[in-house]
């Protein structure tokens, strides 16, 4: 039987040990020290506790290991990987943006484009919706497929992946950028200059794809709004629980990252540009 090991108890990360372990899959949950994780749904009063292990006291290696911790804590996790696995390890990177697979000296490392929508406060977990993760198709990750058929982990292989990574992008630009700076849920997309704001976002990332070799249809924009429309009120994005908590936000792997790509192909992009400057601004100490 194969080993799996999830790293990060986060919304994410139950989400993806719940469904592992609910199919009788051998998973370990690892966390920066050991305790327990309940996963909760929205309107439903069952949970499932999963046992979380310190990831400093974890023994072996994983033949599979997802890494779910965000962006701004990876390279806390970088030094334990040489512990947690061995040369034919695979590592599925599942994280906001994109950028942070360069930092693997792994072979068999990919970043999956995560589809798990859900919050967690205290050791409560609640997912709201989804437990899709889009890879890249090969043989290393056909091979993952299989050994997870048995659970609602919903892979799905791509051989056009990079349209996939830029897709989310896209989508996590507008609705992270407004509810992080508004400190508000998807019911601010209820404002109708919200949503004309989402749109221009949208459209400016297309742009950025384009130039980047990547062409979406026109219908794309409206497409993602539609995505919006079908989030509850009470949803909130990994960027607005951390700008309401004080963490740090994942600016630089989506925000960030596109700047950088609209500065390089010297695009005009005024609505990316000031949410950027925004967000970086609400980071700043005073």
């Amino acid at each position: 039987m194969y080993k799996f090991g999830v790293i990060g108890p986060g919304a994410v990360g139950a989400v993806i040990g719940e469904s592992l372990q609910k199919s009788g899959c051998n998973v370990t949950l690892l966390g920066r020290k050991a305790g327990k994780v309940h996963i909760e749904r929205v309107k439903s009063s069952k949970a499932v506790i999963l046992p979380v292990e310190g990831i400093s006291e974890a023994t072996g290696s994983f033949d599979y290991l997802f890494i779910t911790v965000k962006g701004t804590q990876l390279e806390g996790v970088l030094p334990f990987l040489e512990q947690l696995t061995q040369p034919n390890t695979v590592c599925i990177l599942c994280q906001n943006g994109f950028g942070q697979l360069e930092k693997f000296q792994i072979p068999h490392a990919y970043q999956a484009v995560v589809y798990i929508s859900g919050q967690k406060k205290g050791q409560i977990a609640t997912h709201f919706r989804d437990r899709i993760l889009i890879l890249p198709e090969n043989e290393v990750t056909t091979k993952l497929k299989e050994a997870v058929t048995e659970s609602n982990l919903d892979i799905q292989l791509r051989s056009n992946y990079h349209y996939e990574v830029w897709y989310k992008l896209i989508v996590n630009l507008a609705i992270n950028s407004v509810t992080a700076l508004s400190r508000n849920t998807a019911l601010i997309l209820q404002e109708e200059k919200v949503r004309k704001l989402c749109e221009k976002l949208i459209q400016e990332g297309i742009a950025i794809a384009a130039a980047e070799g990547i062409h979406f249809e026109e219908k794309t924009t409206e497409e993602i709004m539609g995505i919006y429309g079908g989030y509850p009120s009470y949803m909130g994005t990994s960027m607005y629980y951390d700008m309401i908590n004080g963490q740090a936000m994942e600016i630089d792997f989506i925000q960030g990252f596109l700047y950088q790509k609209s500065r390089e192909h010297d695009l005009y992009t005024p609505c990316l540009d000031t949410v950027y400057s925004l967000l970086l601004a609400s980071e700043m100490g005073g």
